[in-house]
């Protein structure tokens, strides 16, 4: 599993300015053939939302840093994603994997809010 970052461009309401939006998405890759892709997500599974993440050094910015599975609470397919908010604090999102992976895609656009 690799959990990596991307950037968009979203435009201000009036299209007068344009943003730059960085969020997340998720890659399963072959046990057995790792340049393999096994499963892309369509959407990004982690977006600038919450104003810690939308307002700081740099706006619109999550960008995950580091993974932890959670074996020591019994939870194999349990993740803690630990990311950087608008380049101005630390965070930890929740990933539970699903039993059965719904099939991938090309990567949407991301949903930043202004």
């Amino acid at each position: 599993m690799v959990i990596y970052h991307g950037v968009g461009e979203t435009g201000d309401p009036d299209n007068s300015r344009h943003h730059l939006c960085y969020s997340a998405g998720v890659m399963i890759l072959s046990r057995e053939h790792p340049l393999e892709i096994r499963y892309r997500s369509a959407d990004p599974i982690l977006t600038p939302e919450l104003p810690q993440e939308r307002i700081g050094t740099i706006a619109n910015v999550v960008f995950p840093t580091g993974i932890d599975r959670r074996d020591d609470l019994g939870l194999p397919d349990r993740f803690d994603v630990y990311y950087g908010m608008a380049d101005n604090r630390i965070g930890v999102a929740r990933l539970d994997l699903p039993e059965f992976l719904p099939s991938g895609g090309v990567v949407a656009q991301s949903k930043c809010k202004l």
